[in-house]
């Protein structure tokens, strides 16, 4: 994928053949207190005491490590996100909001990004939000230290939460969550020979690996699905439809928008998409945990189903690449290369990035959420 993770790998299944935070390399480290165990060691201790762990609880555990010690980002970091690669994706998310925003009358709505990671797109979409007359008051949901930081230097303005819990109640919400869902806990079940276990996490001196549990889930397994071939994956992510549903409540009682961007899929499907990423190079998500990125692609048919059934008005998704052209990214690259002709190629590339099929344009997808009475969004035409 080009973002700067690598693609996805082939031997793992896309969908159909499954085929690119509130968690949100560097070399290893330990804790500010060096006395601390490494994480793989407390990992370890726990498992040899109380048994194998799930999956979903070991992403969680590495995940929070992971994001809270580090900047993840960049050419010195393990992967590079669409707003990280041009100005363009963030002006463009920008205006698409302002457009909501005037068309739903102007309303004292609030900016809201969760995972915002260095605060990239926040700044840019706020910078083009400014130039069409809005300037709205900006929370970001953040939980790293490290990152908060690089936050506060390019949107100083922004108010910063742990959760969505202490985001103000007066006002419309505006709110951006781009490759955030991808890093929440998944939870993986595969299919044996005696029916559908859950995929735990067990390990010998530091060495974790996943084995499947006892307890049976044929009970939570999709018909079409429940007679699949032995050693077939399915991934659920329980945390990610709780946030989906907790967002939407707050769009419900507020009103606002929520746009989610994001590498993923319309499931059900069957398929292992767990991934680490270290260096902009795979790595073995069972190897160092907390020295990684653990992402999983997301599943957007059970997002959207999530938010149709707490009521809100869905639309998409549709793929990146389709979404950038149809809010003006041809537009705004001729503007930015009329303005400055030496980075007219450069624009370009950059554009291909966000755009082509065989780059992001295809495999990350754009999943919008409207409030009952709020305006239908441009590019989901």
């Amino acid at each position: 994928m080009t973002d700067d993770r690598p693609s996805p790998n082939p031997s793992r299944k896309r969908e159909g053949d499954l085929s690119d935070n509130p968690l949100s390399a560097a070399p290893r480290q330990r804790a500010e207190n060096a006395a601390e165990p490494l994480l793989a060691e407390r990992l370890a201790r726990a498992i040899t005491l109380a048994g194998p762990i799930p999956l979903s609880q070991f992403m969680a555990a590495a995940n929070t490590h992971y994001y809270g010690t580090r900047d993840p980002l960049g050419s010195r970091g393990d992967f590079t996100t669409a707003p990280e690669i041009s100005q363009m994706f963030g002006e463009l998310i920008g205006l698409w909001l302002a457009d909501m925003w005037d068309r739903a009358g102007r309303p004292p709505a609030r900016y809201v990004e969760l995972g915002p990671g260095r605060g990239t797109l926040a700044a840019d979409a706020l910078r083009a939000m400014a130039k069409a007359g809005f300037e709205p008051p900006v929370d970001l949901v953040e939980n790293s230290p490290t990152l908060r930081a690089a936050q506060a230097e390019r949107v100083p303005q922004a108010e910063f939460h742990l959760d969505m819990i202490g985001l103000p109640e007066d006002a419309p919400l505006l709110v951006v969550a781009n490759e955030f869902f991808d890093a929440l806990p998944i939870r993986q079940l595969i299919a044996t020979g005696d029916g559908w276990r859950e995929r735990l996490i067990a390990c010998q001196d530091t060495l974790f690996l996943p084995i499947a549990g006892d307890r049976s889930f044929d009970m939570i397994i999709p018909k079409p699905l429940l007679h699949a071939e032995p050693g077939s994956i399915l991934e659920t992510s329980p945390a990610s439809v709780a946030i989906l549903r907790g967002l939407a409540a707050r769009l419900l009682a507020q009103g606002g928008v929520a746009v989610i961007i994001d590498y993923g899929y319309e499931g059900p499907a069957i398929g292992d998409t767990l991934q680490a990423v270290r260096g902009h190079q795979y790595a073995n998500p069972f190897e160092d945990p907390g020295e990684a990125d653990l992402t999983a692609h997301v599943d957007f048919a059970t997002l959207k189903e999530a938010a149709e059934a707490e009521g809100l008005i869905v639309h998409g998704p549709v793929t990146q690449g389709a979404f950038l052209e149809a809010i003006g990214i041809g537009s705004r690259t001729d503007a930015l290369a009329n303005a400055s002709p030496g980075r007219a190629e450069q624009l370009a590339l950059d554009r291909a990035r966000l755009t082509d099929p065989e780059q992001m344009g295809e495999l990350f997808k754009v999943l919008a959420l409207t409030a009952p009475g709020w305006p239908a969004p441009a590019g989901f035409a």
